[in-house]
């Protein structure tokens, strides 16, 4: 037993030790070896949150770069829980941020009145937009309104609809361009 608490802390003082000597040296080798041994876990974390294997890839990377500059700037007294918080608070910034552009792309899809007053003109805007959401498919449209009207995110929907959270992605991405597409159509038409 007082092995294993030696033990316990032996690894909480090397990571200590590295961090000290990366804020030290600002050699970068140092603190690979560091995130290194945690590198797994982080990925584990971003998977749970970002539901995708390449996007978790990409966090696991992009949290290091984070980490360059991060470590650097706070004190830290235990590194993997420090990590485990960092890597939280990216996978959740980078899920806002993919809410937030997608929400302005349906925006700017029900934006494209540009010039057109809120009458009459508003009105076949609106007509317009209604007419080319009933050319989608049931999927796109459901995904769609469940998304953007109903504000609900990509699992609720899985959830709710029995598509799987890829599909429902696909349905709102390949919905907008379409959308996008009809509406720039029934404008030349005009």
């Amino acid at each position: 037993m007082n092995f294993l608490k030696s033990h316990n802390n032996y690894s909480r003082s090397a990571d200590e030790v590295l961090l000290l000597k990366y804020r030290e040296t600002g050699d970068l080798e140092v603190l690979a070896a560091l995130y290194e041994k945690y590198m797994h876990l982080v990925y584990g974390l971003c998977i749970k949150y970002l539901k995708d294997k390449d996007s978790s890839k990409d966090a696991v990377m992009q949290i290091f770069e984070e980490l360059i500059i991060k470590s650097a700037r706070h004190e830290v007294s235990n590194f993997k829980s420090w990590l485990h918080v960092l890597t939280r608070n990216f996978c959740l910034s980078q899920m806002r941020s993919v809410k937030n552009k997608q929400k302005e792309s349906l925006d700017a899809v029900d934006n494209m009145s540009d010039g057109v007053q809120h009458d009459q003109g508003w009105d076949d805007e609106m007509w317009k937009l209604d007419q080319c959401k009933q050319k989608l498919s049931q999927e796109q449209r459901t995904s769609i309104e469940l998304f953007f009207i109903a504000d609900k995110c990509y699992k609720e929907i899985a959830d709710s609809t029995g598509y799987d959270v890829k599909e429902v992605k696909s349905y709102i991405q390949n919905g907008k361009r379409n959308l996008k597409i009809c509406m720039e159509k029934s404008r030349g038409k005009k």
